[in-house]
Parts: C-alpha cells; sequence; structure tokens
C-alpha cells in the first residue's frame, strides 16, 4: 500500500515531538539530576559507584525515595569523602525533606537555589570548607526544623531572617569566622532547643530577646567577643540544661536570677571579665553537675558549695581572686551520695592550711590547689583520696615532709607539688603509685637519697626533682623505668657515676643531670638512648674521654657537657646530623675540631671555649648557615679568618675567637654580620685597620679587639653603634685620635682604649657618655691638653684610669660630681693644683708623677706640710716678691738716713769739746756728771737720736 508524502510527513513529525516529550522527560528524572550531581564532585572512596544507570536511583548508595519510588525525599552523604562543590542539579530535587552532606570536603559558597528546596526539614551542611556569606534564600525553608551548617569558612552576618524559620528546633552557626551581632530576630524560634553559636568573632551584646526562646535546652556562644552583661532574662529559660559563654568579654557580676534555670546542668562561664561576688543562689541548682567560672575576676569567699548540690561532679573557680581559708563546708561530702569529682581552685589568693574538708570528698578523682597561698604540713589523711588521679599542689608555701600515707592513692596519676617549702626526705612509700606517670617535685627543700622504691613505678614518663637538696647516687635500679621520657635531676648534691642501667631507659628523650657532683665516666649502655635528644650534663666532674659508641645517637639536638674534666676527642658526639646546639665549655678536649660537625646544618649555638683544640677552623663551617652562636675561645686554634668559612653565618649573633692563636688581617667581611651583637676577636695576632665596616653591625652590643697588634685609626664609623655596651681596643697599636662620633655610643658602659699610641686631646664628646659605668680606660697613650669638665656628667662611672699620658692642667672641679669612683688613677701626667676633696680617699699612687708644681691637697702629703702655699699661681707669687722687695729697700734707706745723723751728731760733740778748751777740768766736769746722773748720757744719746 502506499503513502502519500503528507501522510508521511505527518507520521514523522509525530515521532519527532514524541522522541523531544521522551528525552525531556528522560532529562528531568531523579536519577539524570543525581548523575549530574555526581559528575561534579570528586569521590576518592567510591561511595558514589552504585550511582549508575544500570540500577534504579533508590537503590543508589545514601539516596532515599518515597513511597512509590518516584522522588528523592533523602540524601544522606555524609563523612564520604567527597571533595567539590555542590552541584546546581541538586536544587531541582524539591521533594528532597533530609540534605545531609556534612563532614566532606567540600567547598564553594552555599547557592541561592538553596531556597527551591522548600520541603526541607533538615540540612546539614556542616565540617566542610564552604565560605561566603549565609544567603538570605534560606529563610524560605520554612519547614526548617534542623540548619547545621557550622564548621566552614562562612563570613559575614548572621542574617536576620533565620528568625523567619518558626519551625526551626537546631540552629548551629559555630566554628566560622561569621561576625557583626547576635541578631535579636533568632527570639522569635519559640520551638528552638539547641542554639550553637561558638567559635566565632561575634560582638556586641547577647539580646535580652533570647528568652523568647522558651524551649532551649543548649545555648552555646562561646569564643566569640560578646561583650556587656549577662542577660537576667536568661534566667527564664526553664528548660536550659547547658549554658556555655565561655571566653568572650563579658563584664559585670553574675545575674542570681541564673538560679532560676532549674533544668540547669552545666554552666560554664570561663575567661571574661566577670567580677563580683558567686552568687549564693546558684546553690539551689541541684540538677547542677559542671560549672566552670574560671579565669574571671570573681571575689569574695567560695560560698557555691552546699549540700543540695548533690549532682556536682565538677567545679571550677581557678584563676579569679578568691580569697578566705575556708574551701567547703564540712558536710558538702559527708554525704555517701557526693559525687564530686573535679575540683579547680588554683590562681587563688586562698590561704591557711590544707583544707581538711576535702578529705571527706571520697569520690575525688582531680584535685587542684595550685598558686594559692596555702602553707603549713600536708595532712597524713590525704591517703584517704583513694580515687585521686590527679594532684596538684605547686606554687604554695606548704611545707613538712610528704606524708607517707601518700601511697595509699594507688590511682594517682599525676604528682605536681613543685615551688613549694617541702623538706624532709621522699617516703619509700611512693613507690606503691604504680599507676603515676608523671611527678614534679622541684624547687623544693627535700634531702636525703632518691628512693630506690621509686623505680616500681614502671608508668613514670616525668620525673622532675630539679633544685632540691637530694644527696647519694642515682637509684641503679633505674633502668627499670621503661617508659620513662625525662629525667630532670639538675641541682641538687647527687653523687657517684651514671648508672649503666640508665641505658636500658630507652624511652628516654631528656636527661638532665646538671649542677650535681657526680663524677666517673659515661658508661658504653648510654648508646641504647636511641631516642635521646637533649642531655644535659655541665657542672659536675665527669671525666675521661667520650665512648665512641656515642656516635649511635642520632637523634641528639642538645648537648651541654661543660665544665667537666671529659678529654679527647668530640667526635663521638656528633653523630647526629640534627644537631642544634653544642656546648662544651671549659673541659680539657683535645685534637682539631671534626669537619664532620659542618653536617649539622641545623646547629645555632656552638661553644668549645677553654679546651686544648688545635689546628684550624674547618673550612666546611661554612655550611654552618644557621648559626647564631660560636664560641671557640681560649683554645690553641690558627690560621686566618676566611671569608669563604664566615661571611655566610648571616644569623650570627655572637662570634667569640679570643685567647687563640689566630693570624692575618682584620677582615673587612665583618661588616656584613648585620645580626651581629657580639664580636670578640681579642688575644689573638691579627693586624691592619680596625674595618671602617663594622659601622654596619648596627645591633653590637659588645666590640673587643685587645690584645692584636691592630694599627691605623679608630673608624668614625663606629659612631654608628648606637646600641654599643662595651668597647675593648686596648694593647694594640692605635693611634690618631678617638673620633668626635664616639658621642653616639650614648649606651656605652665600658670604655678601654689603653695601651695604644692615641693623640690628641680627650674629646669633650666622652662627657655625653652618661652610661659609663664599669671603666673608662685611656691609660697609655699621647693624650694631651686638658681633662675635659664635660667629664663630670659621668655619675655612675666606677672606675677612671687617664695614667701614663700627657695631660696638663687642673683637675677639673667638675669631677667632684663623680661620687661613684672607686678606683682612680690619674698619675704619670702634667697635672698641677687641687685635688677635689672627692678623691681624698684615694691613695697617693693616683697622684703621683705629675707636674714639677705638683698637684696638692690630700692625699699627697709634700701638698699637706707647704700650707697650701704650693698651689699659689704665679702671679701671686710675683706680688709677693714685689712686696718683700719694696719693704726691704725701705729699711735700708731708714738705717742709712740713721746711721748719717749718728756721724753728724757725733762730729758736732767733737768739735764742741774742742773749743771749751779740752782740758782736765773739762775731763773732770763730764766725769762728775756721769757718776751724778748714772747714765743719762747714753739716754742723752739716744734722745738725739729720736730728734
Amino acid at each position: 500500500m502506499k503513502l502519500d508524502m503528507g501522510t508521511i510527513q505527518i507520521a514523522l513529525i509525530i515521532l519527532f515531538m514524541s522522541v523531544i516529550h521522551a528525552v525531556a522527560a528522560a532529562a528531568s528524572t531523579p536519577s539524570l539530576e543525581l548523575l549530574r550531581v555526581k559528575s561534579e564532585l570528586v569521590d576518592p572512596t567510591g561511595v558514589l559507584h552504585s550511582w549508575s544507570p544500570e540500577s534504579h536511583f533508590c537503590r543508589w548508595n545514601g539516596v532515599e525515595c518515597s513511597e512509590d519510588q518516584t522522588q528523592v525525599i533523602a540524601l544522606n552523604l555524609s563523612d564520604s569523602g567527597l571533595s567539590g562543590s555542590i552541584s546546581a542539579e541538586l536544587w531541582n530535587l524539591t521533594s528532597l525533606e533530609t540534605l545531609d552532606l556534612s563532614s566532606n570536603f567540600l567547598n564553594g559558597s552555599i547557592p541561592v537555589e538553596i531556597g527551591k528546596l522548600q520541603s526541607l526539614t533538615a540540612l546539614l551542611l556542616h565540617s566542610n570548607y564552604l565560605s561566603g556569606e549565609i544567603p538570605q534564600e534560606i529563610s524560605r525553608l520554612k519547614k526548617l526544623q534542623v540548619l547545621r551548617i557550622g564548621n566552614n569558612m562562612l563570613t559575614g552576618v548572621i542574617t536576620p531572617r533565620i528568625g523567619e524559620l518558626t519551625e526551626l528546633r537546631v540552629l548551629g552557626l559555630g566554628y566560622c569566622q561569621l561576625n557583626g551581632s547576635i541578631p535579636k530576630e533568632l527570639g522569635n524560634l519559640k520551638q528552638m532547643e539547641s542554639l550553637f553559636l561558638e567559635e566565632n568573632q561575634l560582638q556586641g551584646p547577647i539580646p535580652e530577646e533570647i528568652h523568647g526562646c522558651k524551649n532551649l535546652q543548649t545555648f552555646v556562644a562561646s569564643n566569640n567577643r560578646l561583650e556587656g552583661t549577662i542577660p537576667a532574662s536568661l534566667g527564664s529559660l526553664p528548660s536550659l540544661e547547658i549554658l556555655n559563654l565561655a571566653n568572650n568579654s563579658l563584664s559585670g557580676s553574675i545575674p542570681a536570677d541564673l538560679s532560676h534555670l532549674s533544668s540547669l546542668q552545666h554552666l560554664n562561664l570561663l575567661g571574661n571579665r566577670l567580677n563580683g561576688s558567686i552568687p549564693a543562689e546558684l546553690n539551689q541548682l541541684g540538677q547542677l553537675q559542671w560549672v566552670d567560672l574560671s579565669f574571671n575576676r570573681l571575689s569574695g569567699s567560695i560560698t557555691l558549695l552546699s549540700s543540695q548540690l548533690h549532682n556536682l561532679e565538677a567545679l571550677v573557680l581557678s584563676g579569679n581572686d578568691l580569697k578566705g581559708s575556708s574551701v567547703i563546708p564540712s558536710n558538702f561530702c559527708s554525704s555517701s551520695q557526693s559525687k564530686l569529682q573535679k575540683l579547680f581552685l588554683a590562681q587563688n589568693y586562698l590561704s591557711g592550711t590544707f583544707p581538711l574538708e576535702i578529705l571527706n570528698c571520697l569520690s575525688l578523682q582531680q584535685l587542684d590547689l595550685s598558686e594559692n597561698n596555702y602553707d603549713g604540713d600536708l595532712p597524713s589523711a590525704i591517703g584517704k583520696l583513694q580515687n585521686l588521679t590527679d594532684l596538684f599542689l605547686q606554687n604554695n608555701s606548704f611545707s613538712g615532709q610528704i606524708p607517707s600515707e601518700i601511697g595509699n592513692l594507688t590511682q594517682l596519676e599525676n604528682l605536681y607539688m613543685f615551688d613549694n617549702a617541702i623538706r624532709g626526705n621522699l617516703p619509700p612509700e611512693i613507690g606503691r603509685l604504680h599507676q603515676l606517670t608523671n611527678i614534679y617535685l622541684y624547687d623544693n627543700q627535700i634531702s636525703g637519697q632518691i628512693p630506690r622504691e621509686l623505680t616500681n613505678c614502671t608508668k613514670l614518663t616525668d620525673i622532675d626533682f630539679f633544685g632540691n637538696h637530694f644527696t647519694g647516687p642515682i637509684p641503679e635500679t633505674i633502668g627499670k623505668l621503661k617508659n620513662l621520657v625525662m629525667l630532670q635531676l639538675r641541682q641538687n648534691g647527687l653523687s657517684g657515676p651514671i648508672p649503666p642501667s640508665l641505658g636500658y631507659c630507652r624511652s628516654l628523650e631528656i636527661l638532665a643531670l646538671a649542677d650535681n657532683k657526680l663524677s666517673g665516666t659515661l658508661p658504653p649502655t648510654f648508646r641504647f638512648l636511641s631516642k635521646l635528644f637533649k642531655v644535659t650534663l655541665y657542672n659536675n666532674s665527669f671525666q675521661g674521654p667520650l665512648p665512641s659508641s656515642l656516635s649511635q645517637l642520632k637523634n641528639l639536638q642538645i648537648i651541654n657537657f661543660c665544665h667537666n674534666r671529659f678529654n679527647g676527642s668530640i667526635s663521638p658526639l656528633l653523630g647526629s646530623s640534627s644537631l642544634s646546639a653544642l656546648d662544651l665549655t671549659n673541659n680539657s678536649f683535645s685534637g682539631p675540631i671534626p669537619s664532620m660537625l659542618a653536617s649539622s646544618i641545623n646547629l645555632t649555638r656552638l661553644r668549645l671555649a677553654h679546651n686544648h683544640l688545635t689546628g684550624t677552623i674547618p673550612p666546611e663551617f661554612g655550611q654552618l648557615t644557621n648559626l647564631q652562636f660560636l664560641d671557640l675561645s681560649f683554645n690553641n686554634l690558627t690560621g686566618e679568618l676566611s671569608e669563604a668559612q664566615f661571611s655566610r653565618f648571616k644569623k650570627l649573633q655572637h662570634f667569640l675567637l679570643s685567647n687563640n692563636q689566630l693570624t692575618g688581617i682584620m677582615p673587612s667581611w665583618l661588616g656584613t654580620l648585620e645580626e651581629l651583637g657580639e664580636l670578640d676577636l681579642s688575644s689573638n695576632n691579627l693586624h691592619g685597620d680596625i674595618p671602617k665596616s663594622l659601622g654596619n653591625c648596627s645591633n653590637l652590643l659588645k666590640l673587643s679587639l685587645h690584645g692584636n697588634t691592630l694599627t691605623g685609626s679608630i673608624p668614625e664609623e663606629l659612631g654608628n653603634l648606637t646600641s654599643l655596651n662595651v668597647l675593648n681596643l686596648q694593647r694594640n697599636n692605635i693611634s690618631g685620635t678617638i673620633p668626635k662620633t664616639i658621642e653616639n655610643c650614648r649606651k656605652l658602659f665600658e670604655l678601654r682604649v689603653s695601651e695604644n699610641s692615641l693623640t690628641g686631646s680627650i674629646p669633650d664628646e666622652i662627657g655625653k657618655l652618661t652610661e659609663l659605668q664599669v671603666i673608662l680606660d685611656l691609660s697609655h697613650n699621647s693624650f694631651s691638653g686638658e681633662i675635659p669638665t664635660s667629664l663630670g656628667n659621668l655619675i655612675k662611672l666606677e672606675r677612671l684610669n687617664f695614667s701614663c699620658n700627657h695631660l696638663q692642667g687642673k683637675i677639673p672641679s667638675s669631677l667632684a660630681k663623680l661620687t661613684s669612683l672607686h678606683r682612680l688613677n690619674l698619675s704619670n701626667n702634667d697635672l698641677r693644683g687641687r685635688i677635689p676633696e672627692t678623691f681624698s680617699g684615694f691613695p697617693v699612687s693616683s697622684f703621683q708623677g705629675n707636674s714639677p708644681e705638683g698637684l696638692c691637697g690630700r692625699p699627697m702629703e709634700v701638698c699637706l706640710k707647704s700650707g697650701g702655699k704650693k698651689g699659689m699661681s704665679n702671679a701671686a707669687v710675683v706680688g709677693i716678691i714685689a712686696v718683700i722687695v719694696f719693704s726691704s729697700t725701705v729699711i735700708c734707706l731708714v738705717m742709712v738716713y740713721i746711721m748719717v745723723r749718728m756721724w753728724c751728731h757725733w762730729r758736732e760733740v767733737a768739735i764742741s769739746s774742742t773749743v771749751d778748751g779740752g782740758g782736765g777740768a773739762g775731763r773732770e766736769q763730764r766725769r762728775e756728771m756721769r757718776g751724778r746722773k748714772g747714765g743719762d748720757d747714753q739716754f742723752w744719746k739716744l734722745s738725739q737720736l729720736v730728734q
């Protein structure tokens, strides 16, 4: 039969439309939607393997269908290891009631299309890597009862439109990066039972409207930035069981209204700024199991414990300002129904003796009274707390002995009693604590031997007896402690050798035996301590060569054997390439420095000073680019300082090579070590100029180059070292003047440039170095001129030495202000004048050997005998001489005049006698007059002279 063309065309069109309809229908089936979702996910564990067109989608893993198996009503792929983004096709499954993609590795944002899933009652996307903001469209999910999208990387604010989800029972937004405030609209969620907002960046107050959530059982908003007071309206939430507002900035007092929360079991307000006293009304909360009010500013006494709190298991009040001696009522734990397991009262101001009421709490497992002001003896009845696992009594003033009854605490795991005043012996009963893992007794006054019984506590991991008075040997049975990780016995009086059995503590990582009286050699069994990474044996009397087997310790990072008597090679200590610190100072090690030391590329501290090491510094040292501290001083090392060896030490802060036999020119590359804080190359054979580049080492605190043969001048660039504390250039051949830039070194407290060839005057600028204290030594140079008066500003100075120079003039009176001086030497200069009274207590030798005119004033005896005239000025002396000459001239003239008058008078008398005849009558008359007047002629002569 033939068909016309029209009929055929119509048939083809109908067939085409049918195919299109079939394809469209197939494209909208849930199976295709889910396959598209699968295509955008990475499935490393194959949980989506069953998602295949070969089987019905209702049989696929994680898929739950409606009763007629036509629609997907639940999709649960939680904790499946899936990654990728959430496909937009997912939002076409409009019949979904539960969507759980939690605990995967999904990224991207929550699409706004989520608003299409209006049948959803549970949306769980928490614990992924979703980012972006919470979409406003989420408010269209009116049937939603559970919304958990926390533990993601969500940002922005909590949209107030969540308050429109009136059927919501669980809202989980914790562990994100949400900011802004808590929307008051959450108070509209009257069906809400659980609200989780913790670990965000929320701020502002807790809204009063939250009391509208009358069915709220759990409210967690910890670890945010919430401020303000705790709303009293929270007390009107009768169903509330958990209230956690920890680690915010809440202030004010704890509202007494919280006592109305009759269902409250957990109250956590730690880490806020709450103050005032703890409301006694909280004792009415008979359902309370856990209370944590720690690390606030609460004050007053502890009033919280009463017999009504019979369900209380944990009370944490640490880190407040609580005072008093009575901790709990005597009847609180008297009942056998007491459930108290944890009592933490650390870091308060509680005082008095150990609170005996606690010993009635037989259910107690953890007790922390640390960092208070308790004193007195520890009670022997402490042995009653036989369920105790943790006892923390550190940082108090407990005294007396540790009671032997401590051995009854057979469940004890952690014993912390450090930083008290406990004395006496450690009781051997300690060996009964077979569960003990940590014992910290450091900083006490415990004496006697370490009891052998302690090694019966075979679960011990940490022993710390630092800073006590233990004596005697380390127990030989120490090797029984197979689990021991740390053994800290430093700063005691232990003696004898290290027991060989210590090598069987194969878990040992830290061994600290420093500051004792231990002796002998290291036992060969040390090689078994394969996990050891830190060992400190300094300040003992160990001796002998190191066992070669120590090279098997491949994990060693920190070694300190300084101040012992070890000898031989240091090579056995270099088996580890992980060394970060090696200190062998003050031993008798000899031989060259092994080049293999350079393989420890993480080495930051290397101290080999005060040994007998010889040879050159290995060229391989250039590999130690992480070095911060290098001390090879006081050895017999030779050679030059190679740029290839040391210029790469860009992190070096301490470079100490003094008292060796190093030679060569003072290297200029030192200026590239910009982190350098201490440079000591003294007492070597270095020569050449002081490099100007040292001025680049702006962090330098100490520069010691003394005892070399350096020449040239002091570079002005040293003035750039503004942090310098010590500058020692003495005993070189340095010439020129002290640069004026020295004034920039304002932090100098020690300046020594003696025994050089420096010239010129002492710069006034030194007077600006007001921090100088230890010494200012310019002696044995050729300084001239006067002592600057500005040096009177150095009021902290204790020693001043200007001896053996060419200084002139007077000692400035301003130096009298140097009242801190206890050593002074101005001898062998050209000084003169009066010594300031302040210096009278110094010996004569401090001033001897100055100019011929010398110095006067105490203690110079010669100056004292001259009545002080020796100290007169030249003008005064000239004046006195002139007066004496003038006076002598006047006296001589007067004498000449008198003699002339006398001569004239006698001449007149002689002439007169001649005129009178000069006969016997005359002579007789004169004799008669002398006899009669008895000597009047003498008076006459005198009167004539006077006339």
